[in-house]
């Protein structure tokens, strides 16, 4: 099972709990990133069963920015049309940029850029995953 660094957030066991419970579905995390070219990133989870109401497999949630303690959320599916570069560690554990100005230090590197762009500073090159249906899928 391929170990990847995330740092959501909000708590993804309680999210988890709330909204498989709600929606009669298992549901899973999958990542914390911007969706698009945004800096704002967004807790992505996903379900195997499209949503009965709105149709979408992935949904994100992240603090409403002017509003103190509230929480937006929205359709994610198009997470599966971005491309992460990831740095994998000293202990086998791989990392991503969760927004462009996200600059995320890895060893004696860094990977910067989130979806809109992929940047690896230092000696590393970064290996490149898509996610599908709801888990991560290293391309080539």
């Amino acid at each position: 099972m391929m170990k990847i660094n995330h740092e959501p957030i909000f708590e993804t066991d309680k999210v988890i709990e709330h909204y498989s419970e709600k929606d009669g579905v298992d549901i899973t995390y999958v990542c914390t990133t911007a969706l698009d070219n945004d800096t704002i990133p967004v807790d992505v989870f996903y379900r195997e069963t499209p949503h009965p109401e709105f149709g979408n497999n992935y949904f994100g949630l992240y603090p409403q920015p002017f509003k103190q303690g509230a929480i937006f959320i929205c359709a994610a599916d198009h997470i599966e049309k971005h491309e992460f570069g990831m740095l994998k560690d000293s202990t086998a554990t791989w990392h991503y940029s969760q927004h462009r100005h996200d600059f995320h230090p890895v060893d004696d590197c860094a990977i910067d850029g989130g979806r809109a762009y992929i940047r690896v500073v230092g000696g590393k090159e970064a290996t490149t995953f898509v996610v599908k249906d709801g888990k991560f899928v290293q391309l080539g």
